[in-house]
């Protein structure tokens, strides 16, 4: 009989603590939706006790999706970060605390520097507080896949005693093979069941060797219930097992994994999609079911066995994972009824009638400039209208740009629009993006830092839109910027207005 697995996702935590990835509460709800289309069991939602911005928006995400979807948060084994996720998720129709303690000798000892007997002893009286506040709580058993088993064995029967409901085993590290990370489980799971077969044991995997998917398919033929992963693989260093691979694994190969999890793979993409553009990490090409070459094929003789018969070569199809084989092409005569099923297609909602009008102004506005329109042009359209539209008063508007570009003195002549008040301004710089960010920085009176800039082609064709994706530095911290024009220059500047927006927004946060 096939198994159901229980998917937990934490984009929204280990995801975003990539460098670079940071998101805003707007931009977080957004993915949050977006996972609960995906039908996840359990959304990590932040680490409420790290600042107040991350507790507000794991209690947003909270009332926004916790309404069918499982919530929980991270909290270190002290009573002030379980009590920053209490207040934070309880709001939730399935709230779930999560408290993560290391078990490895190199964590106890040089992490904590107390004794094997005070670190597990932590760890029971952490579980015992939270269990006074919810029913529901996981433990996670930082650096498992590096712990002595004894050790690691006797903290998880100690805290399951104390009323721990789930256990996490982390490969922190990405250090564990599939072989022995699978008998790492099967041993968990036999002692396990013993002892309280009610207890769901779950794993966590990092990619730090390319094995995270491996070794979370391995625990899973070994007995795990229920696997964390992130969209995209994201997460740190380099990531964590990604949920797209892990779920294609189970489904493609349920005959050998006897297994199935809830996720309606058809929103795979979409979501793959959406997370790449809010933090504006681009999915390599070659990405197992997600990238942009991933049902491709060019070889001749591929291309002959295909059509043949597409199982040739394809052991999945694209529509599986929500990749469409007909892309629908628009134009600036296509209509109101046309767009509008172009984006719902992409997931995205209309039922704001004043918001579609500004929305379909904008398709207009991009359809005369590019003529023909494609679902890649029509998602970064709809994806930055919906980021942007939560703007407030403290942001800033790009109003017009002027830019002059010579071998002497490229100048931008730029006019910013904050609430009621105009700002304008010009600069000379070395090439016409310095001006550009050199007046838009004077402009704002922030002493920020460009530390990337990336452009790149979202749609085929001489018409293409450009796509800007920048990182700054303000005050020790980095912010993400994108942007999409059929005028890079313009795309350049808003890109890096964003960026700009996005440390505003922290600072107005803060108070």
């Amino acid at each position: 009989m096939s198994r159901k697995i229980i998917v937990f996702d934490t984009t929204l935590r280990d995801g975003e603590q990539v460098p670079g990835a940071k998101l805003n509460v707007q931009q977080k709800i957004e993915i949050a939706q977006q996972l609960k289309k995906l039908r996840v069991d359990i959304i990590e939602a932040g680490f409420p006790a790290s600042s107040e911005g991350d507790f507000r928006a794991v209690q947003e995400i909270a009332r926004s999706v916790g309404d069918s979807v499982s919530i929980t948060a991270l909290a270190r084994a002290v009573k002030s970060d379980i009590d920053a996720v209490y207040e934070s998720v309880k709001i939730a129709q399935d709230p779930l605390i999560h408290i993560v303690l290391g078990t490895s000798n190199i964590h106890v000892e040089k992490k904590f520097n107390r004794s094997k007997d005070a670190v597990m002893e932590m760890g029971v009286e952490a579980v015992r507080y939270a269990k006074t506040l919810l029913p529901h709580v996981q433990y996670s058993t930082e650096d498992a896949s590096r712990s002595d088993f004894e050790y690691l064995w006797s903290t998880i029967e100690a805290v399951v005693k104390a009323g721990a409901t789930m256990i996490n085993v982390p490969d922190t590290v990405g250090y564990a093979v599939p072989d022995e990370f699978g008998d790492l489980i099967r041993r968990i799971n036999d002692r396990l069941k013993n002892l309280n077969p009610d207890v769901i044991l779950s794993v966590h995997c990092h990619n730090d060797l390319g094995m995270a998917t491996a070794n979370t398919l391995a625990a899973i033929k070994n007995g795990a219930e229920k696997v964390e992963c992130t969209i995209n693989g994201l997460g740190e260093r380099a990531g964590n097992a990604s949920l797209e691979e892990v779920v294609m694994g189970m489904k493609v190969r349920e005959n050998f994994y006897q297994c199935h999890t809830n996720i309606n793979t058809k929103e795979l993409l979409r979501t793959s999609m959406l997370v790449s553009h809010l933090t504006g990490l681009d999915v390599q090409v070659n990405k197992a079911i997600t990238g942009a070459n991933a049902f491709a094929h060019s070889s001749g003789i591929h291309q002959d066995g295909l059509l043949k018969d597409k199982q040739v070569y394809e052991i999945m199809s694209p529509e599986e994972v929500g990749a469409d084989s007909m892309e629908l092409i628009l134009t600036a005569r296509s209509g109101r009824h046309a767009f509008k099923n172009a984006v719902e297609k992409l997931g995205f909602e209309t039922n704001d009638a004043a918001d579609f009008e500004v929305l379909f102004a904008k398709f207009l506005e991009l359809a005369d400039a590019k003529k023909e329109v494609y679902d890649h042009d029509v998602f970064y359209l709809v994806a930055n209208h919906r980021t942007l539209a939560d703007s407030s008063k403290h942001l800033y508007e790009l109003e017009s740009f002027q830019v002059v570009s010579n071998d002497l003195y490229p100048t931008a002549t730029v006019k910013l629009k904050k609430g009621e008040e105009m700002l304008k301004g010009s600069a000379v710089g070395e090439g016409p993006i310095e001006a550009l960010y050199d007046v838009i920085k004077t402009l704002v009176g922030l002493d920020v830092h460009l530390k990337d800039y990336k452009i790149n082609s979202i749609s085929r064709g001489k018409d293409a839109v450009g796509r800007v994706n920048i990182r700054i530095e303000y005050m020790g911290k980095t912010y993400s910027g994108r942007a999409m024009d059929t005028d890079i220059i313009k795309a350049s500047a808003l890109a890096f207005l964003n960026g700009v927006n996005a440390a505003v927004l922290d600072l107005v946060a803060v108070g």
